[in-house]
């Protein structure tokens, strides 16, 4: 699984906030995914409209959230695909899919710059709407059985006014897509805004159905919500839950977040004749 590194300037963990709301569809980004489809072997580039306040330089990108500055990725000032000018560029972001015999072979996401010369199999599909990319991105991440549909997830994340968290409830449900993905998928789930996000995440720790690992994800995340959100559900999981592995990852979260409710939860449960 590949890893992607979170730090805050300020030198504490940073949450990385996404604005994932509403419903995606497949149908729509069929456009992007015929386009693609006719390069068999070589890349295919596309750009566009990322989220307010993105902002990228290297394999670094930035969002600023109020609260100082987030950033996650490799910190590198060059890539292979684009090159920038300012450390931190304000969009579009920017996808790049190498395709051999057909197949996705590599995905790389960028955010400002410029692109850097094309070589010959380059096909540029130049600036797609927003929401057909995520949506494309989505579909990659529902039907990629390697590491590609992780790696998908991310940039549809970006995409501004995409709204795609239903989607990643159902990867993150469907024990036919690899359990990276669906990992991937809960953990950005987990930087959603909103009870929305919150009380999903809460129903995908509840249904025994989704296999143990998944589950832990998803009591990590709400472990990463804001505390009125994210203590309550914990407490729940916590109280109510019939497996115990998870009851224990929940009083394990809720004991890092130092909060009065979880001491109280503590000593009742300690305390309990």
């Amino acid at each position: 699984m590949k890893t992607i590194r979170i730090t805050s300037l300020a030198g504490t963990t940073a949450v990385v906030l996404a604005t994932l709301a509403g419903a995606a569809s497949v149908a729509p980004a069929q456009s992007i995914a015929s386009r693609v489809a006719r390069v068999s072997n070589g890349s295919v580039r596309m750009s566009f409209t990322a989220k307010p306040g993105i902002c990228g330089s290297g394999n670094s990108i930035w969002h600023s959230n109020g609260r100082g500055r987030t950033t996650w990725g490799d910190n590198w000032n060059s890539s292979r695909d684009v090159e920038w000018e300012t450390d931190c560029s304000m969009g579009p972001a920017r996808v790049v899919l190498d395709r051999r015999n057909g197949e996705l072979t590599d995905l790389r996401f960028y955010v400002g710059g410029r692109w850097r010369p094309a070589a010959s199999d380059v096909v540029d599909l130049g600036t797609v709407p927003a929401g057909e990319a995520a949506d494309y991105l989505v579909s990659i991440a529902q039907s990629e059985r390697g590491s590609m549909g992780e790696k998908a997830i991310f940039p549809a994340t970006i995409a501004d006014s995409a709204n795609i968290w239903p989607a990643l409830i159902k990867i993150a449900r469907n024990s036919d897509v690899p359990r990276n993905t669906r990992n991937q998928s809960v953990f950005w789930l987990g930087q959603a805004a909103g009870d929305a996000a919150t009380a999903n995440l809460k129903d995908l720790v509840l249904d025994n159905s989704v296999d143990r690992e998944v589950r832990e994800q998803a009591v990590f995340a709400l472990s990463q919500r804001p505390r009125d959100e994210g203590v309550p559900a914990l407490i729940s999981v916590a109280r109510t839950n019939k497996d115990p592995e998870i009851r224990k990852k929940a009083l394990f979260w809720l004991g890092q977040s130092h909060d009065p409710r979880a001491i109280d939860l503590f000593e009742e449960l300690l305390t309990k004749k």
